[in-house]
């Protein structure tokens, strides 16, 4: 039924820092509740430990590995036994927390392949703590990849509020940038982010297009890529009926954008868009994985072990990403059921 409540996969994440207490608070919000039916996945004992620190006692259905989920209203957690509290060292990352993490993500991922759940949230993960475990872990993009077999184009986009933040290269050296930005990479990246931007809901997504150099090349006295590979990129977009403009200084793109000229800023590198959007909201941004089958979400922040087990994280960032995951899961489950 199209009626029906989209059903997403929470994810517990790095059990040292501030995800066991994230988990907890969002799920005593109501408007949390009643926006999908939960699954959660991690250990009952973490969690409870986390629902303690947060001040905090959900109600929420228990099952084991294997067993059905049910009609009940209340978010079921499935209790993969995978970690003794002992077990943890707070405040840092191990290996046994990366262990963890690993261990409920994938099988969050696995569950979103199969279909038993149209979305997937995560609390943060720490990458070093993950790399302990599985060495080849550069990012959530290659990961997922990997676990699914997906071989398609997926990006981060960071959101915050309304407005998107896409970019051409993400999790590569300052120096290999420049060498990166081709036309061909940045259509085919206006593409991905105006087809993520649809299934959000943004009918005719507004996408401004960021400038590599200093004042937008200055005519080509701070450098030539504007002119010889972003303008031709941005022409070749309209043509094909996107609604592009650009290129724009990077250093005011974004204070147009606030203001609501667009609706997503399309940065060249990972630090020109991820800066303006933590300084806009660090606590209420959300990281999406687009491009995959099914929508991923997580607060773009981290896992902050210099707070974390002590009662005071902000929830608005993981409020943020599972509204949007239940959002495009409902937006794609309308549309299924058309």
């Amino acid at each position: 039924m199209a009626s029906e409540l989209p059903r997403i996969a929470l994810v517990m994440g790095d059990p040292a820092g501030i995800s066991p207490e994230l988990t907890a608070k969002l799920l005593a919000l109501d408007e949390i509740r009643a926006a999908a039916r939960i699954v959660v996945l991690g250990d009952r004992r973490i969690f409870e430990q986390g629902a303690q620190v947060a001040g905090v006692d959900p109600a929420l259905v228990y099952l084991r590995q294997g067993q059905p989920l049910t009609s009940a209203p209340d978010p079921h957690f499935i209790d993969l036994e995978n970690l003794s509290p002992d077990k943890v060292e707070r405040c840092k990352a191990t290996k046994v927390g990366g262990a963890f993490a690993i261990d409920n993500f994938s099988r969050a991922l696995h569950m979103a392949h199969a279909g038993a759940v149209d979305a997937v949230c995560f609390t943060p993960f720490n990458k070093q703590a993950m790399r302990y475990v599985y060495p080849g872990y550069e990012d959530e993009i290659g990961f997922v990849s990997d676990t699914i077999g997906f071989t398609g184009i997926a990006r981060e986009f960071n959101v915050l509020e309304g407005l998107w933040n896409a970019r051409v290269t993400s999790h590569i050296p300052l120096a290999k940038v420049a060498s990166a930005i081709t036309t061909e990479n940045i259509l085919a990246e206006l593409e991905l982010a105006d087809r993520c931007l649809r299934a959000a809901g943004i009918t005719r997504p507004r996408i401004a297009v960021a400038a590599i150099n200093p004042h937008a090349g200055d005519g080509g006295n701070c450098g030539r890529e504007e002119i010889e590979i972003i303008e031709p990129a941005v022409k070749a977009a309209v043509a094909r009926g996107f609604d592009a403009s650009g290129p724009y200084p990077a250093d005011t793109v974004f204070v147009r954008a606030r203001g609501g000229a667009f609706d997503a800023v399309l940065t060249m590198y990972h630090d020109q868009g991820q800066i303006a959007m933590k300084l806009m909201g660090f606590d209420r941004g959300v990281t999406l994985l687009g491009g995959f089958p099914f929508p991923i979400c997580t607060p773009a922040h981290g896992t902050a072990y210099d707070i974390a087990w002590k009662g005071i994280a902000n929830v608005g960032g993981a409020r943020a990403a599972f509204l949007m995951a239940a959002k495009m899961a409902a937006e794609k489950c309308i549309a299924g059921n058309a």
